[in-house]
Protein backbone atom coordinates (compact mmCIF):
# COMPACT_ATOMS: atom_id res chain seq x y z
CA UNK A 1 0.00 0.00 0.00
CA UNK A 2 1.12 3.66 -1.23
CA UNK A 3 2.33 5.89 1.88
CA UNK A 4 -0.72 8.39 0.59
CA UNK A 5 -3.35 5.54 0.85
CA UNK A 6 -2.17 4.67 4.54
CA UNK A 7 -2.02 8.33 5.09
CA UNK A 8 -5.95 8.64 3.98
CA UNK A 9 -6.60 5.05 5.90
CA UNK A 10 -5.29 6.62 9.22
CA UNK A 11 -7.25 10.54 8.89
CA UNK A 12 -10.51 8.44 8.37
CA UNK A 13 -9.50 6.47 11.92
CA UNK A 14 -8.98 9.35 13.39
CA UNK A 15 -12.16 10.31 13.14
CA UNK A 16 -13.63 7.36 13.66
CA UNK A 17 -11.76 7.76 17.07
CA UNK A 18 -12.90 11.06 17.26
CA UNK A 19 -16.75 9.96 17.63
CA UNK A 20 -15.94 7.63 20.22
CA UNK A 21 -13.36 9.27 22.43
CA UNK A 22 -15.61 12.48 22.48
CA UNK A 23 -19.26 11.07 23.36
CA UNK A 24 -22.03 13.50 23.78
CA UNK A 25 -22.48 13.82 28.00
CA UNK A 26 -25.78 15.19 30.01
CA UNK A 27 -25.74 18.19 31.50
CA UNK A 28 -26.39 17.17 35.61
CA UNK A 29 -26.42 20.48 37.61
CA UNK A 30 -24.15 20.00 40.57
CA UNK A 31 -22.42 17.23 39.23
CA UNK A 32 -21.17 18.53 35.44
CA UNK A 33 -18.36 21.18 35.63
CA UNK A 34 -19.22 24.29 34.67
CA UNK A 35 -15.57 25.50 33.29
CA UNK A 36 -15.19 29.39 32.87
CA UNK A 37 -13.04 28.76 29.79
CA UNK A 38 -11.87 26.08 27.70
CA UNK A 39 -11.15 24.14 24.15
CA UNK A 40 -13.72 23.63 21.86
CA UNK A 41 -13.08 21.17 19.06
CA UNK A 42 -14.07 18.23 16.53
CA UNK A 43 -12.48 15.86 14.41
CA UNK A 44 -11.29 18.03 12.26
CA UNK A 45 -8.60 19.35 14.72
CA UNK A 46 -7.71 15.85 15.12
CA UNK A 47 -7.44 15.05 11.90
CA UNK A 48 -5.69 17.65 11.06
CA UNK A 49 -3.04 17.84 13.62
CA UNK A 50 -2.22 13.96 12.54
CA UNK A 51 -1.82 15.13 9.03
CA UNK A 52 0.39 17.76 10.13
CA UNK A 53 2.25 14.73 12.54
CA UNK A 54 2.45 12.53 9.72
CA UNK A 55 4.99 15.52 7.48
CA UNK A 56 7.13 14.86 10.70
CA UNK A 57 8.03 18.55 10.08
CA UNK A 58 9.01 19.66 13.41
CA UNK A 59 8.96 22.82 13.17
CA UNK A 60 7.13 25.68 10.99
CA UNK A 61 5.96 24.37 7.88
CA UNK A 62 3.11 24.61 4.92
CA UNK A 63 0.25 24.60 7.94
CA UNK A 64 2.35 27.74 10.00
CA UNK A 65 2.31 29.77 6.54
CA UNK A 66 -1.57 29.38 5.58
CA UNK A 67 -2.54 29.74 9.41
CA UNK A 68 -0.26 33.15 9.60
CA UNK A 69 -2.00 34.03 5.95
CA UNK A 70 -5.78 33.37 7.40
CA UNK A 71 -5.19 35.06 10.28
CA UNK A 72 -4.10 37.65 9.18
CA UNK A 73 -6.23 38.25 6.50
CA UNK A 74 -9.03 38.03 9.27
CA UNK A 75 -7.83 40.23 11.61
CA UNK A 76 -7.07 43.09 8.10
CA UNK A 77 -3.73 43.24 8.77
CA UNK A 78 -0.70 42.47 6.02
CA UNK A 79 1.25 40.25 8.54
CA UNK A 80 0.79 37.61 11.01
CA UNK A 81 3.40 36.16 12.92
CA UNK A 82 3.07 32.97 14.69
CA UNK A 83 5.11 32.55 17.93
CA UNK A 84 4.87 29.88 21.03
CA UNK A 85 2.53 31.74 23.28
CA UNK A 86 0.51 35.25 23.49
CA UNK A 87 3.04 36.33 26.55
CA UNK A 88 5.53 35.53 24.15
CA UNK A 89 3.84 37.97 21.71
CA UNK A 90 3.70 40.77 23.97
CA UNK A 91 7.83 40.24 24.50
CA UNK A 92 7.91 40.36 20.57
CA UNK A 93 5.84 43.16 20.26
CA UNK A 94 7.64 44.90 22.90
CA UNK A 95 11.12 43.68 21.78
CA UNK A 96 10.46 45.00 18.01
CA UNK A 97 9.88 48.63 18.74
CA UNK A 98 13.47 48.29 21.22
CA UNK A 99 15.03 47.60 17.67
CA UNK A 100 18.51 49.74 16.24
CA UNK A 101 16.34 49.85 13.17
CA UNK A 102 13.62 52.22 14.23
CA UNK A 103 16.39 54.82 14.42
CA UNK A 104 15.44 57.82 16.57
CA UNK A 105 12.09 56.11 17.33
CA UNK A 106 13.48 52.98 19.12
CA UNK A 107 12.53 52.81 22.73
CA UNK A 108 15.21 52.79 25.03
CA UNK A 109 15.98 51.96 29.00
CA UNK A 110 13.44 54.56 31.05
CA UNK A 111 11.17 55.80 28.67
CA UNK A 112 7.61 55.55 29.49
CA UNK A 113 5.06 53.13 28.51
CA UNK A 114 1.46 53.88 29.30
CA UNK A 115 -1.06 51.14 30.01
CA UNK A 116 -3.13 49.59 33.23
CA UNK A 117 -2.33 47.64 36.23
CA UNK A 118 -5.61 46.10 36.34
CA UNK A 119 -3.93 43.41 33.82
CA UNK A 120 -2.18 40.31 32.99
CA UNK A 121 1.04 40.52 34.30
CA UNK A 122 2.66 39.40 30.92
CA UNK A 123 1.26 42.63 29.25
CA UNK A 124 3.33 44.90 31.55
CA UNK A 125 5.93 42.08 32.03
CA UNK A 126 8.20 42.58 29.11
CA UNK A 127 8.35 46.50 30.01
CA UNK A 128 9.82 45.60 32.77
CA UNK A 129 12.10 43.28 31.11
CA UNK A 130 13.38 46.00 28.80
CA UNK A 131 14.19 48.43 31.21
CA UNK A 132 11.15 50.49 30.64
CA UNK A 133 8.76 52.42 32.74
CA UNK A 134 5.26 51.47 33.14
CA UNK A 135 2.70 54.37 33.96
CA UNK A 136 -0.32 52.87 35.38
CA UNK A 137 -3.52 54.69 34.71
CA UNK A 138 -6.67 53.51 36.26
CA UNK A 139 -9.80 51.64 34.96
CA UNK A 140 -13.53 52.17 34.81
CA UNK A 141 -15.37 50.00 36.48
CA UNK A 142 -18.26 47.86 34.17
CA UNK A 143 -15.88 48.05 31.06
CA UNK A 144 -12.75 47.42 33.09
CA UNK A 145 -10.47 49.61 30.36
CA UNK A 146 -8.99 52.72 30.93
CA UNK A 147 -10.39 56.44 30.28
CA UNK A 148 -8.53 58.45 27.32
CA UNK A 149 -9.05 61.33 29.88
CA UNK A 150 -6.84 59.67 32.51
CA UNK A 151 -4.34 58.29 29.36
CA UNK A 152 -4.14 61.65 27.82
CA UNK A 153 -3.41 63.14 31.87
CA UNK A 154 -0.45 60.84 32.18
CA UNK A 155 1.55 61.40 28.81
CA UNK A 156 4.97 63.75 29.89
CA UNK A 157 7.99 64.31 27.63
CA UNK A 158 9.05 60.97 28.23
CA UNK A 159 5.68 59.03 26.96
CA UNK A 160 7.00 57.46 23.80
CA UNK A 161 3.89 54.42 23.88
CA UNK A 162 0.77 53.05 24.73
CA UNK A 163 -0.45 49.32 25.94
CA UNK A 164 -3.39 48.47 26.73
CA UNK A 165 -5.16 45.29 26.47
CA UNK A 166 -9.04 44.99 25.29
CA UNK A 167 -10.04 43.70 28.85
CA UNK A 168 -11.81 40.59 28.41
CA UNK A 169 -12.81 41.09 25.09
CA UNK A 170 -14.65 45.13 25.54
CA UNK A 171 -12.49 47.38 23.29
CA UNK A 172 -11.01 49.74 24.89
CA UNK A 173 -12.03 53.77 22.94
CA UNK A 174 -9.64 53.13 19.57
CA UNK A 175 -10.49 56.56 18.85
CA UNK A 176 -9.30 58.33 21.49
CA UNK A 177 -6.11 56.28 21.98
CA UNK A 178 -5.00 56.19 18.35
CA UNK A 179 -5.72 60.14 17.91
CA UNK A 180 -3.91 60.73 21.17
CA UNK A 181 -1.00 58.53 19.54
CA UNK A 182 -0.92 60.63 16.55
CA UNK A 183 -0.70 63.50 18.43
CA UNK A 184 1.93 62.58 20.65
CA UNK A 185 4.18 60.05 18.34
CA UNK A 186 3.22 57.42 20.67
CA UNK A 187 3.65 53.53 19.72
CA UNK A 188 0.31 51.67 20.24
CA UNK A 189 0.49 47.99 21.32
CA UNK A 190 -2.96 46.33 21.36
CA UNK A 191 -3.03 43.07 23.75
CA UNK A 192 -5.65 41.68 21.91
CA UNK A 193 -5.47 38.48 23.34
CA UNK A 194 -8.68 38.42 24.97
CA UNK A 195 -10.26 39.96 22.24
CA UNK A 196 -10.16 37.72 18.68
CA UNK A 197 -13.07 39.06 17.02
CA UNK A 198 -14.42 41.84 18.47
CA UNK A 199 -15.24 45.43 16.52
CA UNK A 200 -14.19 48.99 17.15
CA UNK A 201 -17.08 50.56 14.48
CA UNK A 202 -16.94 47.49 12.50
CA UNK A 203 -13.22 47.16 12.37
CA UNK A 204 -11.67 44.46 14.26
CA UNK A 205 -9.07 45.03 16.95
CA UNK A 206 -5.32 44.09 16.55
CA UNK A 207 -5.92 46.33 13.14
CA UNK A 208 -5.61 49.92 14.69
CA UNK A 209 -2.10 49.54 16.62
CA UNK A 210 1.10 49.30 14.90
CA UNK A 211 1.05 46.02 16.79
CA UNK A 212 -1.40 43.64 18.25
CA UNK A 213 -0.87 40.27 20.09
CA UNK A 214 -2.63 37.25 20.10
CA UNK A 215 -3.08 34.05 22.60
CA UNK A 216 -4.22 30.79 21.37
CA UNK A 217 -4.04 29.42 24.74
CA UNK A 218 -6.87 26.59 25.50
CA UNK A 219 -8.86 28.96 27.35
CA UNK A 220 -9.06 31.56 24.42
CA UNK A 221 -10.72 32.52 21.32
CA UNK A 222 -9.35 29.85 19.36
CA UNK A 223 -6.39 27.52 20.29
CA UNK A 224 -3.31 25.64 19.23
CA UNK A 225 -2.76 24.39 22.96
CA UNK A 226 0.24 26.69 23.32
CA UNK A 227 0.64 29.71 20.58
CA UNK A 228 0.16 33.05 19.78
CA UNK A 229 0.67 35.74 17.17
CA UNK A 230 2.19 39.71 16.61
CA UNK A 231 0.45 40.81 13.61
CA UNK A 232 1.36 44.44 11.93
CA UNK A 233 0.93 46.23 8.84
CA UNK A 234 4.33 47.70 9.04
CA UNK A 235 6.79 45.05 6.28
CA UNK A 236 9.85 47.07 8.83
CA UNK A 237 8.04 46.01 11.84
CA UNK A 238 7.07 42.32 10.56
CA UNK A 239 10.84 41.65 9.40
CA UNK A 240 11.88 43.12 13.05
CA UNK A 241 9.43 40.33 14.95
CA UNK A 242 10.57 37.86 12.73
CA UNK A 243 14.19 38.33 13.52
CA UNK A 244 13.53 38.55 17.16
CA UNK A 245 11.05 35.54 17.24
CA UNK A 246 13.82 33.61 15.41
CA UNK A 247 16.93 33.66 17.39
CA UNK A 248 17.55 37.52 16.16
CA UNK A 249 18.89 36.46 13.25
CA UNK A 250 19.06 39.27 10.05
CA UNK A 251 17.84 36.28 7.51
CA UNK A 252 14.45 36.23 6.54
CA UNK A 253 14.20 32.65 4.77
CA UNK A 254 12.09 30.30 6.04
CA UNK A 255 13.21 27.01 7.41
CA UNK A 256 14.62 24.63 4.75
CA UNK A 257 14.34 27.52 2.32
CA UNK A 258 17.93 28.85 2.11
CA UNK A 259 19.43 31.82 -0.26
CA UNK A 260 15.27 33.26 -1.06
CA UNK A 261 17.23 36.19 -1.96
CA UNK A 262 19.79 35.23 -3.72
CA UNK A 263 22.52 36.91 -1.91
CA UNK A 264 23.15 34.97 1.31
CA UNK A 265 26.94 34.72 0.71
CA UNK A 266 27.28 38.77 -0.85
CA UNK A 267 26.30 40.88 2.02
CA UNK A 268 29.08 43.15 4.31
CA UNK A 269 27.41 43.72 7.65
CA UNK A 270 29.11 45.30 10.63
CA UNK A 271 32.68 43.58 11.21
CA UNK A 272 31.88 40.96 9.70
CA UNK A 273 34.24 39.34 7.28
CA UNK A 274 32.94 39.96 3.31
CA UNK A 275 30.56 37.74 2.02
CA UNK A 276 29.30 36.02 5.84
CA UNK A 277 26.56 33.46 5.66
CA UNK A 278 23.17 35.84 5.96
CA UNK A 279 21.55 32.55 7.83
CA UNK A 280 24.27 33.08 10.53
CA UNK A 281 24.13 36.85 10.65
CA UNK A 282 22.62 38.54 13.92
CA UNK A 283 20.72 41.53 14.21
CA UNK A 284 19.17 41.56 17.64
CA UNK A 285 19.42 39.61 20.70
CA UNK A 286 16.86 37.25 20.18
CA UNK A 287 14.98 34.20 21.22
CA UNK A 288 13.58 31.05 19.29
CA UNK A 289 9.79 31.26 19.87
CA UNK A 290 8.13 29.67 17.12
CA UNK A 291 4.94 27.74 16.92
CA UNK A 292 5.12 24.05 15.68
CA UNK A 293 3.35 23.53 12.09
CA UNK A 294 1.51 20.74 14.48
CA UNK A 295 0.08 23.49 16.61
CA UNK A 296 -0.37 25.73 12.95
CA UNK A 297 -2.82 22.73 11.76
CA UNK A 298 -4.59 22.72 14.49
CA UNK A 299 -4.72 26.73 13.81
CA UNK A 300 -6.25 26.30 10.62
CA UNK A 301 -8.91 24.19 11.85
CA UNK A 302 -10.07 26.63 14.62
CA UNK A 303 -10.27 29.39 12.00
CA UNK A 304 -12.73 27.98 10.00
CA UNK A 305 -15.22 27.54 13.41
CA UNK A 306 -14.05 31.33 14.83
CA UNK A 307 -17.33 33.18 13.33
CA UNK A 308 -19.10 30.63 15.11
CA UNK A 309 -17.25 30.93 18.27
CA UNK A 310 -17.70 34.94 18.41
CA UNK A 311 -21.29 34.13 17.82
CA UNK A 312 -21.79 32.07 20.91
CA UNK A 313 -19.42 33.70 22.94
CA UNK A 314 -21.66 37.24 22.61
CA UNK A 315 -24.87 35.12 22.69
CA UNK A 316 -23.81 33.42 26.51
CA UNK A 317 -22.95 37.10 27.58
CA UNK A 318 -26.05 38.75 26.53
CA UNK A 319 -28.13 35.64 27.97
CA UNK A 320 -26.29 36.01 31.73
CA UNK A 321 -26.09 39.32 31.53
CA UNK A 322 -30.08 39.77 31.19
CA UNK A 323 -30.90 37.07 33.78
CA UNK A 324 -28.26 39.33 35.97
CA UNK A 325 -29.75 42.50 35.50
CA UNK A 326 -32.29 42.50 38.76
CA UNK A 327 -28.79 42.09 40.83
CA UNK A 328 -27.83 45.64 40.06
CA UNK A 329 -28.34 47.02 43.73
CA UNK A 330 -25.52 44.58 44.70
CA UNK A 331 -23.36 43.70 41.77
CA UNK A 332 -21.94 45.95 39.11
CA UNK A 333 -22.18 43.80 36.02
CA UNK A 334 -20.48 44.24 32.63
CA UNK A 335 -21.26 46.67 29.90
CA UNK A 336 -19.40 47.36 26.43
CA UNK A 337 -17.64 50.23 25.54
CA UNK A 338 -19.48 52.68 23.02
CA UNK A 339 -19.06 51.73 19.37
CA UNK A 340 -17.73 48.55 20.43
CA UNK A 341 -18.90 44.68 19.63
CA UNK A 342 -16.88 42.82 21.97
CA UNK A 343 -16.24 39.23 21.11
CA UNK A 344 -16.24 38.65 25.07
CA UNK A 345 -13.68 36.57 26.78
CA UNK A 346 -15.37 36.26 30.09
CA UNK A 347 -18.33 37.94 32.30
CA UNK A 348 -16.85 40.47 35.03
CA UNK A 349 -18.72 40.71 38.50
CA UNK A 350 -18.10 43.37 40.93
CA UNK A 351 -19.25 43.62 44.31
CA UNK A 352 -21.05 47.10 44.81
CA UNK A 353 -19.37 48.29 48.44
CA UNK A 354 -23.25 48.36 49.92
CA UNK A 355 -23.31 43.80 49.17
CA UNK A 356 -24.03 42.73 52.33
CA UNK A 357 -21.57 39.72 51.59
CA UNK A 358 -17.80 39.53 50.30
CA UNK A 359 -16.34 37.64 46.73
CA UNK A 360 -15.00 34.85 48.73
CA UNK A 361 -18.38 33.96 49.63
CA UNK A 362 -19.67 34.36 46.20
CA UNK A 363 -17.05 32.62 45.07
CA UNK A 364 -16.89 29.92 47.36
CA UNK A 365 -20.64 29.30 46.11
CA UNK A 366 -20.35 29.02 43.06
CA UNK A 367 -17.56 26.94 43.45
CA UNK A 368 -19.25 24.18 45.47
CA UNK A 369 -21.54 23.98 43.03
CA UNK A 370 -19.08 23.04 40.10
CA UNK A 371 -18.96 26.32 38.86
CA UNK A 372 -15.63 27.76 37.88
CA UNK A 373 -14.61 31.45 38.58
CA UNK A 374 -11.41 33.30 37.66
CA UNK A 375 -10.19 36.64 39.52
CA UNK A 376 -9.46 39.51 37.02
CA UNK A 377 -5.81 38.71 36.79
CA UNK A 378 -3.33 40.08 38.77
CA UNK A 379 -5.95 42.49 40.13
CA UNK A 380 -3.75 45.08 40.81
CA UNK A 381 0.03 44.15 39.73
CA UNK A 382 1.54 46.70 42.02
CA UNK A 383 0.49 44.57 44.86
CA UNK A 384 1.91 41.79 43.15
CA UNK A 385 4.95 40.40 44.49
CA UNK A 386 6.76 39.97 41.27
CA UNK A 387 6.14 43.89 41.09
CA UNK A 388 7.91 44.65 44.24
CA UNK A 389 11.30 47.31 43.39
CA UNK A 390 10.17 47.20 39.56
CA UNK A 391 10.48 51.12 38.75
CA UNK A 392 6.98 52.49 37.62
CA UNK A 393 4.73 55.68 37.53
CA UNK A 394 1.06 55.82 38.87
CA UNK A 395 -0.28 58.48 37.01
CA UNK A 396 -3.04 59.25 39.34
CA UNK A 397 -4.95 57.12 42.40
CA UNK A 398 -5.46 53.53 41.05
CA UNK A 399 -8.85 53.19 43.13
CA UNK A 400 -10.80 51.64 40.62
CA UNK A 401 -7.55 49.47 40.32
CA UNK A 402 -8.09 48.23 43.92
CA UNK A 403 -11.67 47.69 43.57
CA UNK A 404 -11.28 45.21 41.64
CA UNK A 405 -8.45 43.28 43.24
CA UNK A 406 -10.72 43.01 46.20
CA UNK A 407 -14.44 42.70 44.77
CA UNK A 408 -14.41 41.97 40.98
CA UNK A 409 -14.44 38.24 39.74
CA UNK A 410 -15.46 36.66 36.23
CA UNK A 411 -17.19 33.76 34.87
CA UNK A 412 -17.03 32.02 31.77
CA UNK A 413 -18.90 32.57 28.11
CA UNK A 414 -17.25 30.44 26.13
CA UNK A 415 -18.66 28.46 23.50
CA UNK A 416 -18.58 24.95 25.37
CA UNK A 417 -21.88 26.24 27.40
CA UNK A 418 -24.87 26.01 26.53
CA UNK A 419 -27.67 27.90 27.58
CA UNK A 420 -28.30 24.99 30.12
CA UNK A 421 -25.21 26.04 32.03
CA UNK A 422 -25.53 29.56 31.25
CA UNK A 423 -28.98 29.58 32.72
CA UNK A 424 -27.46 27.18 35.75
CA UNK A 425 -24.75 29.65 36.45
CA UNK A 426 -27.16 32.65 36.70
CA UNK A 427 -29.69 31.21 39.01
CA UNK A 428 -26.97 29.94 40.78
CA UNK A 429 -25.71 33.65 41.53
CA UNK A 430 -29.44 34.70 41.96
CA UNK A 431 -30.10 32.18 44.25
CA UNK A 432 -26.65 33.27 46.65
CA UNK A 433 -27.80 36.87 46.19
CA UNK A 434 -31.64 36.61 47.39
CA UNK A 435 -30.29 34.09 50.35
CA UNK A 436 -32.23 35.56 53.60
CA UNK A 437 -29.23 33.62 55.37
CA UNK A 438 -26.37 34.91 53.72
CA UNK A 439 -25.18 37.30 56.74
CA UNK A 440 -26.05 34.90 59.70
CA UNK A 441 -26.26 31.68 58.68
CA UNK A 442 -24.60 28.58 56.15
CA UNK A 443 -26.87 27.85 53.05
CA UNK A 444 -27.61 24.27 54.05
CA UNK A 445 -27.36 23.43 50.20
CA UNK A 446 -23.89 24.38 49.89
CA UNK A 447 -21.83 21.63 49.71
CA UNK A 448 -17.83 22.16 50.16
CA UNK A 449 -15.38 22.08 46.98
CA UNK A 450 -13.98 18.53 46.49
CA UNK A 451 -10.77 17.47 44.45
CA UNK A 452 -12.49 17.16 42.02
CA UNK A 453 -13.81 20.80 41.44
CA UNK A 454 -15.63 22.77 38.44
CA UNK A 455 -12.14 23.79 37.28
CA UNK A 456 -11.62 20.02 36.12
CA UNK A 457 -13.79 17.81 33.74
CA UNK A 458 -14.64 17.39 30.27
CA UNK A 459 -17.46 19.48 29.44
CA UNK A 460 -19.05 19.30 25.55
CA UNK A 461 -21.73 21.53 23.75
CA UNK A 462 -24.08 20.55 22.30
CA UNK A 463 -23.79 22.94 19.38
CA UNK A 464 -22.83 21.85 16.13
CA UNK A 465 -19.54 24.60 16.15
CA UNK A 466 -17.94 22.00 17.97
CA UNK A 467 -18.77 18.68 20.09
CA UNK A 468 -15.85 18.58 22.49
CA UNK A 469 -14.43 21.15 24.86
CA UNK A 470 -12.39 20.89 27.96
CA UNK A 471 -12.27 23.12 30.98
CA UNK A 472 -8.86 25.29 30.52
CA UNK A 473 -8.20 23.92 34.22
CA UNK A 474 -7.52 19.83 33.61
CA UNK A 475 -5.85 17.95 30.95
CA UNK A 476 -6.50 14.29 31.01
CA UNK A 477 -3.80 11.86 32.75
CA UNK A 478 -2.72 15.27 34.45
CA UNK A 479 -3.20 17.28 37.48
CA UNK A 480 -5.20 20.42 37.78
CA UNK A 481 -3.52 23.54 37.13
CA UNK A 482 -5.01 26.87 36.54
Amino acid sequence: MRASELRAEILRSVERYYDAAFPERAFQPGATPVPCAGRAFDSDELVRLVDSALDFWLTSGRYAARFEHEFARFIGVRHAMLCNSGSSANLLAVAALTSPKLGERRLQPGDEIITTAAAFPTTVSPLVQYGLVPVFVDVDLGTYNASPDRIEEAVTPRTRAIMLAHTLGNPFDLDRVMDLAGRHDLWVIEDNCDALGSTWRGRRTGSFGHLATASFYPAHHITTGEGGCVVTGEPLLKSIVESFRDWGRDCWCAPGCDNTCGQRFARQMGELPSGYDHKYTYAHAGYNLKLTDMQAAIGVAQMGKLPGFIEARTRNWKRLRDALDGLADFLILPDASEQADPSWFGFAITLRENAPFERKELIEFLESRRIATRLLFAGNLIRQPAFRGVNYRIAGALSNTDVIMHRAFWVGVYPGLTEQKIDYVAESIRTFVHRTDRISGADPQVRRPTPSSAHCGLSRPSSPLSRAGLGAGCWPGGPPHS
